[in-house]
């Protein structure tokens, strides 16, 4: 039996830009236009009662940005659309990163005032190293912005990839009028106002020229000379091209005011690929072995992106976000953690609309399905039904550019807060390492605002109050050898250096940019990775 028809049904991408483009704006507009929800919160409203739907975390609705990456599933023009909602800020780029390996496509949104902003460049080199699909939406074009040629330049530049103008903007600010869609050859005229449906705005025929000249005078005249400078300079839509990642079709629009967004859902309908299949590697007879591992394939298989402890603070609940790489999940099978070679036994397992679950009834490749646990899932792992022999990598963990010593002010709430540390750093909130040699714990983080949630969190859903000192740790490697006995003699010339992460993975704390290179040149047979997965692979091949 193979699920090709399920499978071609699925779409799952994820939003992805700069802070404050209007991201999680936009994932409301499309969470609202699907039909999955009735009223969407405004982001403007987070402080008072009704916040943003994606962002359900605490800390989230007192400072109003999204810190944790959301999974939300909705059907639409009998398609099943899975969308993952990710955080802007660039001190969570790694739970991003590891989002980006569950999708088969991104949305990009840009303010168009500010253009392509630092951290939709990181995001950018993320697609681009997997050839990701990317559909670029310009937001916010009520507001006064930059010109729509100048910011498609910049998004060619920034990509390294043409762009293909879908739909273009007449007039922009207090004269914006609304979008022509290039392929119906219509113009939507915009209208402002946040309740308004996109059945609701007027459309207006390209053929009736004399209306349009006459109603958005010169802006019209000028948006019509920008798109044909647009469109020849830019090649034809090719969806081939597209789905290799090698060209962009642009949207523009206002998400706050719902205009243009119609358009993005269609396109992520009609444009964006359904899943496409997966590298495995397992280890047979102590060698890696490499297969594609097609969506339609049998036998039920799928990875572990996401770990999120305490989404329901009522029952100290943890879910393992799973992305479906093949196969159907139904209720009530067997399942296998690859890493351990342990049946996983779920308490539930169910689909997301943000805070809303439901149980699963099925589901298929593409499909983000989370598996309530109470432990023995990490980040990474792969799940199966226990028919194959599989192992999907690809999910990165950085090594740590900042780190900070935890010290408990309570010392009685010892047991609350080795639990809650043990828990945030399987869910990758943070990256947490136990010194060998003993004393304090230390937390690794890519950026400040890592610090802050975790202190935060640790007090609020741990009752675990913590001060967080400096410490004399600039970065760390994770170790591996080919040899038990080189790794030995590494660890016993350093045993102040050593400490294991979260996975209980080896790993050599450095003081300085130089520490590394020096202890390479002394110990030549240790292999030093900055990304984690590379070093797990390589613990497993030596296992």
């Amino acid at each position: 039996m193979t699920f090709t028809a399920e499978t071609r049904r699925r779409r799952t991408f994820a939003i992805i830009s700069h802070p404050d483009a209007g991201k999680t704006t936009l994932t409301e507009k499309l969470l609202l236009f699907s039909g999955a929800i009735q009223i969407a919160g405004s982001v403007k409203a987070r402080k008072a009662s009704r916040h943003a739907t994606s962002d359900w975390m605490e800390i989230e609705k007192q400072r109003g940005i999204s810190v944790a990456s959301s999974v939300m599933q909705m059907s639409y023009r009998d398609h099943v659309v899975n969308l993952l909602d990710t955080p802007g800020h660039k001190d969570f780029s790694e739970d991003t990163y590891r989002v980006l390996t569950a999708v088969d496509s991104a949305l990009m949104v840009i303010d168009a005032a500010n253009g392509v902003e630092s951290q939709t460049r990181r995001l950018i080199e993320v697609c681009r190293q997997r050839d990701t699909p990317i559909i670029t939406f310009v937001n916010k074009m009520d507001r006064e912005v930059r010109d729509p040629l100048d910011i498609l330049d910049e998004v060619e530049r920034e990509l390294g990839m043409p762009c293909v103008p879908m739909t273009w903007p007449v007039g922009q600010g207090k004269s914006f009028g609304g979008i022509i869609n290039l392929h119906t050859q219509t113009m939507s005229v915009f209208e402002a106002g946040s309740e308004r449906r996109p059945q609701e705005f007027e459309h207006i025929r390209l053929a009736d020229t004399e209306v349009l000249k006459a109603r958005f005078g010169s802006n019209y005249d000028a948006a019509i000379d920008g798109m044909e400078l647009a469109t020849g300079a830019s090649p034809a839509f090719d969806r081939e091209a597209f789905l290799a990642g090698k060209q962009t079709p642009v949207f523009f629009g206002s998400g706050v005011n719902n205009f243009g967004v119609m358009e993005v859902l269609d396109a992520l309908v009609d444009l964006a690929p359904s899943p496409k299949s997966r590298t495995s590697t397992a280890v047979v007879n102590r060698q890696p072995v490499v297969t594609e591992v097609q969506p339609d394939d049998e036998a039920f298989s799928g990875v572990v992106f996401k770990v999120q402890a305490n989404m329901d603070a009522n029952h100290r609940d943890r879910i393992a976000f799973v992305r479906v790489a093949s196969g159907k999940y139904t209720p009530g099978m067997k399942l296998k953690v690859m890493r351990t070679a342990k049946e996983l036994r779920p308490t539930s397992v169910v689909t997301f609309m943000s805070q809303r679950r439901e149980a699963v009834d099925e589901a298929y490749a593409g499909d983000i399905i989370g598996f309530t646990t109470h432990g023995g899932v990490q980040l990474g792992d792969t799940i199966t039904d226990g028919s194959v022999n599989r192992l999907y990598t690809g999910l990165p963990f950085f090594a740590p550019e900042m780190f900070m010593t935890v010290v408990l002010k309570n010392p009685l709430r010892t047991k609350q807060l080795q639990q809650g540390l043990a828990q945030l750093g399987e869910e990758g909130a943070i990256q947490v390492f136990k010194p060998e040699a003993g004393g304090n714990m230390l937390l690794g983080a890519v950026g400040q605002l890592q610090f802050e949630v975790v202190q935060h969190r640790l007090k609020a859903e741990y009752d675990a109050d913590i001060r967080l000192e400096g410490c004399q740790y600039t970065g760390a490697r994770w170790i591996t050898a080919d040899k038990p006995e080189d790794l030995r003699e590494f660890v016993n010339a350093y045993p102040l250096r050593m400490a294991k992460d979260a996975a209980d993975t080896l790993a050599y704390l450095c003081t300085s940019p130089y520490d590394v290179r020096l202890a390479q040149e002394r110990f030549p047979k240790i292999h030093f990775h900055p990304l984690r997965e590379h070093a797990g692979l390589a613990l497993q091949s030596a296992s």
